[in-house]
């Protein structure tokens, strides 16, 4: 039976234990762009951020508070850089998301090496997540009319547990090979109305190299996504599954032609078949059951911890992008630390319940 955290679990434990993989991710995503590089590097701001999503601090300002008085501690966490400005710290927060999508990734490919969860297995899913304040309805769009209160970047998306939600999404990747841990491996943020087809296909280039088998919902049924996952740029067979319930099409009486288009959609025609022949075998059910014991569960995992039930914690897309991906660099940190104290499972509510 592994260990449960001491009474006050310390942060700093957390932060150090994540501060190697800030720094791979720093190398891997360098600033660029004219002028001088800043005084605080993005790793040591992704520190900082990823220390008030520990804490649940939801506002900018209450995080900067937070940080401002406990200045000393994280002097010694993460080294005696140059402590933002409040100015500095919200406009450095609001592109920090870019950089902890990186840091997302790095931390996944650390998790697979040090054997906290397997990649051989994925599932693919996106959740929406209501905005702050009130909805945006189409009425009031046309009539030129924004009520008060109502955050502008928001978009209407829908999703079979949801229904219908003005708000933001995130897109993420988990392992879901039988007997291991689910573990977030890749994700993105966006609005409610993104397609996470498109979103989708950003990632088949990085999925770990280890995986086999991709599992995900009608919504992200499209050929090129089957054929991304499916063949390299060569055109060569990568050996891997991508299994995906089909949308209905109206094409069926179509004819085809020989050359040019028809003869390229002939060939995508063919390889849906065998798609759709792999998902309906024996084996094919079984890989695709998994996906409803990983990634839709872990979604809701995900939001009961950090209290995204009912909405987001800000206004804007880019204040969401950081918020929702360092709360997810969080939760892989989470079941990081879990695997270490011995517990071979992804239950991570202790250790904040015990901050």
């Amino acid at each position: 039976m592994g260990r449960r955290a001491k009474e006050g679990t310390c942060v700093g434990a957390l932060v150090r234990m994540a501060v190697p993989v800030l720094k791979a991710a720093e190398r891997q995503c360098p600033r660029t762009g004219p002028g001088a590089k800043p005084d605080i590097p993005e790793w040591v701001m992704a520190g900082l951020i990823m220390v008030v999503m520990i804490k649940k601090k939801k506002s900018k300002a209450a995080q900067f508070r937070f940080l401002s008085k406990r200045r000393r501690d994280i002097a010694q966490w993460l080294g005696d850089a140059a402590f933002p400005s409040r100015a500095t710290y919200f406009r450095r927060y609001r592109r920090a998301h870019k950089f902890f999508r990186t840091a997302i990734r790095v931390q996944g490919e650390r998790a697979i090496a040090e054997g906290v969860t397997n990649a051989r297995d994925v599932a693919v899913d996106k959740s929406v997540v209501a905005a702050q304040g009130r909805a945006w309805h189409k009425k009031d769009r046309e009539a030129g009319r924004r009520p008060a209160g109502v955050d502008c970047q928001a978009a209407w998306g829908y999703s079979e547990h949801d229904g219908w939600t003005y708000g933001y999404s995130f897109e993420v990747v988990v392992s879901a090979t039988p007997d291991a841990t689910v573990f977030p491996l890749l994700a993105s943020v966006d609005v409610a109305s993104a397609s996470e087809a498109r979103s989708f296909r950003e990632k088949v280039a990085e999925l770990p190299s280890t995986t086999i088998n991709v599992s995900a919902d009608a919504g992200f049924d499209a050929n090129y996504l089957g054929e991304a996952v499916e063949f390299d740029e060569r055109g060569r067979r990568t050996g891997r599954h991508f299994l995906c319930p089909e949308n209905p099409r109206h094409n069926h009486r179509r004819k085809t032609k020989p050359g040019g288009a028809d003869a390229a959609r002939a060939r995508s025609r063919a390889l849906r078949r065998q798609r759709r022949a792999f998902l309906k075998s024996a084996r094919g059910r079984r890989i695709y059951a998994r996906r409803k014991q990983t990634v839709e569960p872990f979604n809701q995992w995900f939001k009961s911890l950090f209290e995204l039930d009912h909405r987001v914690w800000h206004r804007r897309l880019d204040n969401n992008c950081t918020q929702l991906l360092a709360a997810l660099f969080v939760y892989q940190l989470l079941v990081r630390y879990n695997h270490k104290q011995g517990c071979k499972n992804g239950r991570v509510c202790w250790i904040l319940d015990s901050i």
